[in-house]
C-alpha cells in the first residue's frame, strides 16, 4: 500500500545520526512488511491478497521522526485513481475503476519525557465502478461508500535500560467489513545507540457481510433482482489474522546503515470475497443472466460461481534495509524483500530512494519500486477453471505479473518552520500557547503492473508541533 513517508533533513552529530538511523530503519522496515487484513476500498477485503503493497491507502502512518518533548500533529492526505480491465467482480474481466479520498489527521502527544500517546482518525471517501457490478444496475450503494478508522495507541521508554515498549487498538468500519485491532510493542536498543531489535505483534479480528452477486440470490432465477437488501438478509463471516514482526537494525559505519526484518502472518476464517465471481469453462449450469447493457460485460454462457479460497494462510517475507550516505547532500535508500506464502505465490521486490537535499531546508526525493510475482495455485482467468476445482478465483491481485512505481517527493521544512499561529490555552508558565507549523511533504506516485492496471496517486503531509 502507499503511505506517506516521512523524511527529515540531515544531522552533522554522528551520536545523533545513529540514534535517528535507527528509528527510521524499524519505521522504514515496517512500512515495506506485506499488506495486512485490512479493509481496502470499495468495500472489498482485497488487501489480504495484495502482496505488492500497492493499493489505496488504509490510513495513515504514524511519524516516528517527532521530539519527544512537544506535542505534534500531522495532517495528511491523499487521492487515488486506478484504472484496469481484469475486475474480480466480474470473474476476472470488466473495469477496475476506482477513485479514493484520503484525508487523517495524526496527534502525537507527550505525557513526560518517557511516555506518549498517539492517535490516528481519518476516513475514506471512494467510488467504485468494479463493486457497482455486484448487482447488474449502475449506482447501486455498492458504488459509493466511505470507511471511518481510529488507531490509538501509547508507548514507554525506559532509558538507563535501553527499552521501549508500546499498546495500541485501532478499528474500522464500512458498510460491509468492519475490523479491530490490538498490538504490543518492544525495543531494546544497546548502549551505544548503534544496533536495536524491535518486536510488534498483531491481532485483527474482521467481520464481513456475505455480499453475494445479483445472480446468484434467491429469486433471481425467475427474473426478479433483489436489491438494496437489509445487511441482515446477507450474514456475516470472521477472519482472524495474526502478525509478529521483528527487525534489527545495526549502523554498520557513519555512512552505512542496515536492517533486516520479517513478519509472519497467519490469517484463519473467511478469506475469499463473497462477491467476486468465478467462470468454468465445463460448467453444465446455464446463465441466468441472459443480456445486460452496453454497461457491463458479455454474459458468459455458464453461471458463475462465488470465489473460494482456503480458510487459512500464512505469509513469511524476509527483507533487508540498507541506507548509504554518499554525501551530506545525497543519500541512497534501498529495500529489497522476498515473500512466499502457502497459496504458492513467491515474491521479490526491490526499492531504491534517493533523497537530494538541494537547499538546508529542502530535499527531492524521486524513488523507483520493482516487484514480480508468481501467480497463486488457486488463480485462474474468465472462463479457465473447473468445476471440479476445490478452490478457485479470478481475482488479478494472485496472478502472476510484474509491477513498476515511480515518483517523486518534496520536503520543505525550514529551521523556524513555515508559521507560527496561536491555539486556545496556555502553557505551564502562563504564555499563550503556539502553534508552529513545521514541514510540508507532497508525493506523487505513478504505479503501473503487466495485468493493464494502471493508477496513480498524490499525498501530502502538513506538519504542525505545539
Amino acid at each position: 500500500m502507499l503511505r506517506q513517508d516521512r523524511h527529515d533533513r540531515f544531522t552533522d552529530s554522528s551520536k545523533v545520526k545513529n540514534a535517528y538511523f535507527i528509528l527510521l530503519l524499524v519505521g522504514a522496515a515496517g512500512l515495506a512488511a506485506p499488506a495486512r487484513a485490512q479493509t481496502q476500498p470499495g468495500g472489498a477485503p482485497l488487501l489480504p491478497n495484495r502482496v505488492d503493497g500497492y493499493g489505496a491507502p488504509v490510513g495513515a502512518t504514524v511519524p516516528t521522526n517527532r521530539a519527544a518533548d512537544e506535542t505534534t500533529v500531522d495532517i495528511l492526505g491523499s487521492y487515488y485513481q486506478q484504472t484496469g480491465t481484469h475486475g474480480a467482480v466480474e470473474g476476472g474481466r470488466g473495469t477496475e475503476q476506482l477513485t479514493d479520498v484520503s484525508p487523517s489527521i495524526v496527534v502525537n502527544i507527550p505525557l513526560d519525557t518517557v511516555s506518549r500517546l498517539t492517535a490516528n482518525v481519518g476516513s475514506d471517501f471512494y467510488a467504485s465502478a468494479s463493486t457497482d457490478r455486484i448487482d447488474f444496475a449502475l449506482s447501486t450503494p455498492s458504488a459509493h461508500d466511505n470507511r471511518i478508522h481510529g488507531d490509538f495507541g501509547y508507548t514507554r521508554e525506559q532509558k538507563a535500560a535501553g527499552t521501549q515498549w508500546g499498546a495500541g487498538a485501532g478499528v474500522s468500519n464500512e458498510y460491509d467489513y468492519r475490523s479491530l485491532n490490538v498490538q504490543a510493542s518492544f525495543a531494546k536498543t544497546s548502549r551505544d545507540g548503534n544496533r536495536q531489535l524491535g518486536l510488534t505483534g498483531q491481532v485483527f479480528f474482521d467481520n464481513v457481510t456475505l455480499i453475494t452477486p445479483a445472480e446468484l440470490r434467491p429469486g433471481f432465477a425467475n427474473g426478479v433482482v433483489r436489491r438494496n437488501e437489509p445487511k441482515s438478509d446477507y450474514g456475516t463471516a470472521g477472519r482472524r489474522s495474526y502478525n509478529f514482526s521483528a527487525t534489527y537494525s545495526q549502523v554498520v559505519s557513519k555512512r552505512l546503515q542496515l536492517a533486516v526484518s520479517t513478519e509472519l502472518v497467519e490469517q484463519t476464517g473467511l478469506l475469499s470475497t463473497p462477491f467476486h465471481r468465478v467462470y468454468f469453462f465445463d460448467n453444465p449450469d446455464s446463465n441466468p443472466v441472459i443480456t445486460t447493457d452496453g454497461n457491463f460485460s458479455v454474459p458468459a454462457p455458464s453461471a458463475p460461481r462465488q470465489e473460494r479460497l482456503p480458510d487459512a494462510r500464512f505469509k513469511y517475507p524476509v527483507g533487508l534495509r540498507l541506507n548509504y550516505y554518499a554525501s551530506d547532500l545525497v543519500q541512497v535508500r534501498t529495500y529489497y524483500r522476498f515473500y512466499n506464502d502457502n497459496f504458492g505465490i513467491r515474491a521479490h521486490t526491490l526499492e531504491v530512494e534517493l533523497p537530494v537535499k538541494l537547499t538546508q531546508f529542502f530535499v527531492v526525493y524521486p524513488f523507483y519500486r520493482y516487484h514480480q510475482q508468481t501467480a497463486s495455485r488457486y488463480f485462474a482467468g474468465y472462463l479457465a477453471h473447473s468445476v471440479s476445482e476445490d478452490y478457485y478465483t479470478s481475482d488479478y491481485d494472485l496472478s502472476g505479473f510484474t509491477a513498476h512505481k515511480a515518483g517523486l517527493g518534496l520536503r520543505y521544512s525550514p529551521v523556524y518552520g513555515l508559521g507560527r499561529f496561536r491555539v486556545p490555552g496556555h502553557d505551564g508558565q502562563g504564555r499563550p500557547r503556539v502553534m508552529r507549523f513545521k514541514s510540508a511533504d507532497l508525493r506523487y506516485a505513478h504505479y503501473q503492473r503487466s495485468t493493464d492496471l494502471a493508477a496513480n496517486i498524490v499525498s501530502f503531509d502538513l506538519g504542525f508541533a505545539l
